[in-house]
């Protein structure tokens, strides 16, 4: 079975024009075409956290959110949301608690794909070198107790620069930690922000950054990309 997922931290929705365009974001994702996709920065931070997408909206797209949202108008929590293709049976979803100083968090979903599991966490790590690797912990530690053991994939925006230092080195054996390339500022990227780690059981037979002119205006971030195998036992 092969998927393709994605990351993609949309700014709430505001392009590196200063126009808040939701359309455009999700015309960005149309252009990815993804089967399962982890956003940041999807719901307004302040007052009721309303969802800077409509949810009408996205019942006239291929995904459908995953039920992590705390709030009936947020799309996912502390700005953190998942999206899978309509055909996918969606089995769980809950919001990750995380330690931080600055309000950001984790989601995780499990979803069946022609009756095989699979887990996906999305997540927007804090600036804070420090904090990040208490976080990266706390999210393996909920990946670990989670019950049904199954192909899993964790992504976001990680706020790291280096590749294998600071929070990457809390991911141990069994875990790809995956750098699709530079993805920000989207204009001129120069710092891989977003990351897409998977377990052991999947095989990565292409990752990417994808940088058309509609996703350079889209948000400050472009958004990162990983095809994925995994055998169906």
């Amino acid at each position: 079975m092969q998927l393709t997922f994605a990351s993609y931290n949309i700014h709430k929705a505001v392009g590196t024009d200063g126009k808040r365009d939701p359309d455009r974001v999700l015309a960005v994702l149309r252009e990815m075409d993804a089967d399962v996709i982890a956003l940041q920065e999807c719901d307004r931070r302040f007052g009721t956290r309303d969802s800077v997408i409509d949810r009408a909206a996205l019942e006239e797209t291929p995904w459908r959110a995953l039920p992590v949202a705390r709030r009936a108008t947020s799309l996912g929590w502390h700005g953190n949301a998942l999206l899978v293709r309509r055909g996918f049976e969606p089995l769980e979803a809950q919001a990750v608690a995380l330690p931080m100083l600055e309000p950001r968090g984790a989601v995780r979903g499990d979803f069946a794909v022609d009756g095989t599991r699979v887990r996906i966490v999305g997540m927007h790590l804090d600036l804070s070198g420090l904090r990040r690797r208490d976080q990266v912990r706390a999210i393996l530690s909920h990946v670990a107790a989670c019950q049904h053991p199954c192909p899993a994939v964790l992504m976001g925006d990680f706020n790291q620069w280096g590749a294998g230092n600071g929070a990457m080195r809390e991911f141990a054996e069994g875990w790809q930690m995956l750098a699709p390339g530079r993805s920000f500022p989207s204009r001129q990227p120069v710092a891989r922000l977003d990351r897409i780690v998977a377990s052991s059981d999947w095989t990565v037979l292409a990752t990417g950054v994808h940088h058309s002119a509609l996703a350079a205006a889209a948000s400050d971030h472009l958004p990162v990309w990983a095809r994925l195998e995994v055998l169906i036992t």
